[in-house]
């Protein structure tokens, strides 16, 4: 039996789930058994709080990259000398079982490879594990798209057909030196790609990539091999052209907003191409994609509409306030926002204050550390950004009574960590 320290980690979770419908038994723990990642397991999946009495003889154990040797779990599982598979280590066999379809990239890949996904799967069947807690395989399957991050260059460990690279920026600063060490990084997972790697082209880190003929570029510019034209954003959804090689391909809708979604959609049509599968099916399937989980997730309550998004760094953050703005233009933005780790906060500060003061009113939660301490970082805080921000303020996580004087507006609720409390406050108060 598999015993994943760590499940609620949202590639964990994925993971898990795979390990189980390829027919591993499998278990699992955590700080806590209440995260929206976990919603998607199989209840025959035990999981469990932290324990070293979960820790038994008979376990293989599949460890995540949070916790270390001080992990009461961990610490049993090396004094039994049980095997320990870190996370990309296992997901590294993986891909070498299926033909991998490995998306990266510091910002959309996780909605990439679950658009890629739904259309593979309803074509021809596809595994997949993707970061918003999302994992499905069957042994008969021939592909496997892969949600493939570059933290601690973790991607570099996995063997895959295809490569898709959304962007390329600075992010995980605890841990890239500077964005010269990023593209450093994307260059070894060029390098370790078989066939192709599709990239968007009018991002200007990827052209400083040393190519070969693997690359495939998609975009808005000419100068791109896969191009969206003629795009029409409207209430309902986007409608654009494709054109591949300079030859008209396709029309295109995408029930989504923002140009984002144009070119997250041009990397798995791209794809699909590549493998010769059926047009009608490909914009059948495209146009039906509904979203990742908490990706733009919109519900309406009374005459607002609340917004809950995992953005977290500024580039991601504007690109979901443009989306709101163009999908939403009667209504007032009310953006909340969760800083994620000190380090982020301090090195992005002047572009968080930049992107957020785009919208009417902010409201800014304490910092979530992550994996660091805020003793190490004593001038960093919420209130640096607050004071900087037009109509911002502060707001905790269990009271959402400044939120309730807001009608006819979008409440856009930011962070990579569950904000749901916050908002089941809201609808509590209302």
């Amino acid at each position: 039996m598999y015993h994943f320290i760590g499940i609620a980690g949202a590639g964990m979770s994925s993971l898990a789930q795979i390990m189980y419908k390829l027919g591993h038994k499998v278990k699992g723990s955590d700080v806590s058994t209440d995260f929206f990642t976990l919603d998607g397991l199989s209840k025959e999946i035990e999981v469990s709080i932290f324990s070293e009495e979960n820790i038994t003889e008979d376990l293989i154990i599949v460890r995540g990259n949070s916790f270390d040797d001080s992990n009461v779990e961990v610490a049993k599982a090396k004094e039994l000398n049980l095997k320990i598979y870190t996370y990309q280590e296992m997901v590294a066999k993986l891909t070498r079982t299926f033909e991998t379809i490995s998306v990266s990239g510091c910002h959309g890949k996780t909605t990439t490879s679950s658009m890629l996904a739904h259309v593979l799967n309803n074509i021809t069947g596809t595994n997949y594990l993707i970061g918003d807690g999302s994992g499905h395989a069957s042994k008969d399957n021939k592909y496997f798209v892969l949600e493939a991050c570059e933290y601690k260059r973790h991607f570099l460990e996995y063997d895959q057909k295809y490569a898709i690279i959304t962007n390329i920026d600075l992010d995980h600063v605890d841990y890239f030196k500077d964005i010269d060490d990023v593209i450093d990084a994307y260059q070894s997972f060029y390098n370790n790609t078989k066939e192709k790697v599709i990239m968007y082209g009018d991002d200007p880190y990827t052209r400083r990539l040393n190519l070969d003929d693997k690359a495939i570029y998609y975009g808005l510019k000419d100068n791109n091999d896969v191009v969206a034209k003629n795009i029409k954003y409207e209430e309902k959804g986007t409608t654009f052209d494709v054109y591949i090689k300079g030859e008209f391909y396709d029309t295109f809708f995408t029930s989504f907003s923002g140009e984002h979604m144009v070119l997250n959609s041009l990397a798995i049509i791209t794809v699909c191409y590549l493998e010769n599968l059926d047009k009608k099916l490909i914009k059948k399937y495209h146009s039906s994609f509904e979203g990742a989980k908490r990706r733009f997730d919109v519900k309406l309550f009374n005459d607002n509409i609340i917004i809950d998004d995992y953005a977290h760094h500024p580039t991601e953050i504007n690109y979901t306030i443009d989306a709101v703005r163009q999908k939403y233009q009667n209504k007032t933005l009310v953006s909340i926002f969760q800083p994620h780790t000190f380090s982020r906060t301090e090195k992005f500060k002047e572009e968080f204050i930049s992107v957020l003061n785009k919208s009417d009113y902010v409201y800014i939660l304490d910092i979530h550390p992550a994996r660091e301490k805020s003793e190490d970082f004593p001038n960093v805080n919420s209130k640096e950004l607050i004071s900087k921000i037009n109509n911002a303020s502060s707001i905790k996580i269990d009271d959402a009574s400044p939120l309730l004087k807001h009608d006819n507006s979008v409440l856009l609720f930011l962070s990579p960590n569950s904000l749901k409390n916050l908002i089941s406050d809201y609808k509590e108060k209302s």
